[in-house]
């Protein structure tokens, strides 16, 4: 399969080229990664000791390229923020590393032409329709993933072993995270941000907003707990698992959902073994099976402002659409949010009408992975097309535009990444996700008013992920 790469012709703006004393030069991205996977004879083959020996070399360990870019903005990869980058208070909440970082320059309504070759399509949109709010504030790009060691083993020997079945809506002999570090084409892409790190196991509450046209809104609680099979404290390594992970979902506010309880099973092969899902009614107090928590199926409590597979900007089996690998190319992307996730802000300085505070947002240049993905003639999906920029230090969804059965721009998701570099793993402050025909947005995952951030120290069993224990979780 020939893959057409986005040759990117970028740089910042003369003002900026002027301070730094030189003139800028076109950025043209070598990817050492994208041409070995157009040298894969086959998508469902993994690559050969010989490329794999890239990985932590040439390539990240998972997978990225080591070097910077041509004009010096995105800078070599040197192995991520230490555990110790900033202090971490006694509640958990990471201090920013950054503090004293300024703006280079903010983009607007008024000058995001000038930056349009490093801009998604659904950032533009943003700006035409928020034209007097919306902004992005660009700062110094910074590679601050870094992962445990044990992580970096896996995605080694993934890249041997791990090759895709069912029609690549499965995997076989995968273990922990980074299914895919040196791709051959846009599933495999894909599957690296459904298998990338997240922790083995954590415990978080979190928070979801859907804000009224005029910035009202309220909040839905819920405590979360995540697990990968290594995770739990029962974990049999010489068992056979078709298990990618467990997720369970409680919502404790408002008083009149509190109590309901989902529960979540993940399997690797989800055309085999579909994915399980149990939810408990706490005013019924029933479990029941609930195959709608997937695909297209409506968002816990979300007020149909996202589907089930809107979560995490993107879950679930890969089975109903077409992927294409576009290349990679450079953009501004939002990263390293500590600000966005100070505990120092409450829910009503971040939440506003149209979009989240974007004075409090951080964006950088990074590289990313460009994919698009189109539902097959044989399939439905409300979201008739995908356009997906995966930030390629992580393998994190770092934005997602999505298309309507018409072929009109309809939402658009943000991820607000940030290094919890005290455990070693990239993830959100927050995600958003903006309907751009409504006017109104979804937010998800912020926790700045909570008593605690993620606990990555959480100790649990695969008892606890069981329908017979849904019943104890969801007491009110």
């Amino acid at each position: 399969m020939v893959v057409a790469m986005r040759m990117l012709m970028a740089g910042y703006p003369k003002q900026l080229q002027a301070k730094q004393g030189e003139p800028m030069k076109p950025i043209t991205i070598a990817s050492l990664t994208l041409a070995t996977a157009l040298a894969a004879p086959t998508a469902f083959a993994a690559v050969s000791a010989q490329d794999a020996a890239k990985l932590g070399s040439s390539l990240t360990p998972v997978g990225a390229e080591v070097a910077g870019n041509a004009a010096g903005i995105i800078p070599e990869w040197t192995g991520g923020l230490a555990t110790d980058a900033a202090p971490v208070d006694a509640n958990g909440f990471l201090a920013n590393p950054y503090a004293g970082e300024q703006p280079l320059f903010v983009i607007t309504a008024a000058n995001y032409e000038q930056y349009a070759e490093n801009l998604a399509p659904g950032q533009i949109a943003m700006f035409k329709r928020y034209p007097d709010t919306f902004k992005m504030r660009v700062f110094a790009s910074h590679r601050s993933a870094a992962f445990p060691q044990a992580v970096y083993d896996a995605a080694a020997a993934n890249a041997t072993s791990t090759k895709l079945v069912q029609g690549g809506n499965g995997l076989t002999d995968y273990t922990l995270a980074y299914a895919f570090p040196i791709p051959a084409d846009g599933l495999e892409v894909v599957w690296n941000h459904i298998t990338r790190y997240r922790g083995n196991a954590f415990q978080r509450t979190v928070v979801q907003a859907t804000p009224q046209t005029n910035g009202n809104f309220n909040v839905v609680r819920f405590v979360e707990e995540y697990a990968v099979p290594a995770g739990l404290e029962d974990y049999d390594a010489s068992a056979p698992t078709d298990m990618l992970y467990y997720f369970k979902q409680q919502v404790t506010d408002p008083a009149r959902l509190a109590g309901n309880v989902l529960l979540v099973h993940e399997t690797i092969n989800q055309v085999a073994t579909p994915r399980m899902a149990w939810l408990y009614n706490a005013g019924q107090r029933r479990v029941r099976r609930a195959p709608q928590v997937s695909y297209d199926g409506p968002g816990t409590a979300a007020d149909g402002m996202r589907t089930s597979d809107n979560l995490d900007m993107y879950n679930g089996a890969p089975d109903r659409y077409d992927w294409e690998l576009v290349g990679k190319r450079e953009m501004f992307i939002s990263y390293n949010n500590f600000e966005l996730g100070s505990p120092q802000l409450k829910y009503d300085q971040i939440f506003q009408a149209g979009h989240i505070n974007q004075d409090l947002t951080r964006y950088e240049l990074h590289r990313v992975w460009e994919v698009v993905a189109n539902v097959k003639p044989s399939e439905r999906h409300i979201y008739a097309k995908r356009h997906l920029f995966l930030d390629e230090d992580s393998w994190q969804a770092a934005h997602i535009d999505h298309y309507d059965g018409r072929g009109e721009l309809w939402r658009v998701a943000e991820a607000h990444s940030v290094q919890r570099y005290a455990d070693k793993v990239l993830g959100y402050t927050m995600e958003t996700l903006y309907d751009l025909v409504a006017g109104r947005y979804l937010v998800m995952g912020a926790n700045n008013e909570e008593r605690a951030n993620y606990n990555y120290g959480y100790k649990t069993s695969s008892v606890e992920f069981t329908p017979t224990a849904l019943r104890q979780s969801g007491v009110r």
